[in-house]
């Protein structure tokens, strides 16, 4: 969870400070004192700092402005349902939601509606949600409060460290990766998120039985994570005939993905299946 604000109380804005009020809707373009956190409470810019190392990434923070609203989430909800994914420790997921149902990750959310609606839609399934773009995180966390979401919470950093790092063997029954950055040109291809040796570390996490769910708009994207996912001993498609799979009901029709399919756009899901762990061979007798 953050760290509680150590900021001095002389560096906090008043309820008379103009840096304290705003409309609902507003952008939030107020200055800072140096040192003075941008949401007090709220996320850290980066949680992990240099405990780790800088490895190439497969997500690109965007820098977009924060309306009152999200900042107000942000602020009011992070300490209660947020997570810093600092990579100092183990979290214990039943106690992170209070309960002792199924988690799915889901990496990259953008604003938030489609996961809002899987959770409105699948009560008893926790939904731990990854992103560093701070207003989808303030957007999510109303979107939580206002429908009583209470099957959310909401990451914010790097999600390989948060697999590597800080989730147990086998604690996961699923992992949701919707639209994510096909970094089109080939040179930067490494940068794409479903590789092999994203799968090795996730299948470490993922119980049997537990899905894998990717969604598209990149065809040239489409195949290379049908080829991935196909070729890795640990998962299985779905699907009898090996290829991509319908949408499910379950993952609803994104504003986005609708613009998309408006234009011509193809989507493609792919759903593959968590082995059983393979057994290692016994050993024979001398």
């Amino acid at each position: 969870m953050s760290e509680p604000n150590t900021a001095s109380e002389a560096s906090q804005p008043t309820p008379d400070d103009p840096r304290h009020r705003h409309d609902p809707g507003v952008l939030v373009r107020h200055t800072r004192d140096k040192g003075e956190p941008r949401f007090p409470g709220g996320p850290q810019a980066d949680p992990a700092g240099s405990h780790f190392e800088r490895r190439i990434r497969s997500f690109q923070p965007r820098r977009s402005r924060v309306t009152a609203g999200q900042a107000d989430a942000l602020q009011r909800l992070w300490p209660k349902w947020g997570l810093d994914i600092d990579g100092q420790q183990i979290v214990d997921l039943g106690a992170l939601f209070g309960n002792d149902h199924p988690v799915v990750l889901e990496i990259g959310f953008g604003m938030g509606e489609a996961t809002a609606q899987m959770a409105a839609a699948d009560p008893d399934t926790d939904i731990l949600a990854v992103d560093v773009h701070t207003p989808g995180q303030g957007n999510l966390l109303n979107l939580a409060d206002h429908h009583g979401l209470a099957n959310i919470r909401v990451a914010n950093g790097d999600a390989i460290i948060l697999l590597r790092e800080m989730l147990a063997p086998d604690s996961l029954d699923g992992v949701r990766v919707y639209f994510p950055d096909p970094w089109p040109k080939k040179r930067h291809h490494k940068r794409r998120l479903i590789q092999p040796e994203f799968l090795d570390l996730a299948a470490t996490r993922l119980r049997p039985g537990a899905l894998v769910h990717c969604a598209t708009d990149w065809e040239p994207y489409a195949e290379q994570m049908l080829d991935v996912l196909s070729a890795h001993p640990d998962f299985e498609n779905t699907q009898a005939d090996g290829g991509f799979a319908p949408r499910p009901a379950f993952r609803p029709l994104t504003r986005f993905e609708g613009q998309g399919l408006d234009k011509g756009h193809v989507v493609n899901d792919l759903l593959f299946r968590r082995v059983q762990h393979r057994k290692p061979p016994e050993r024979r007798s001398p």
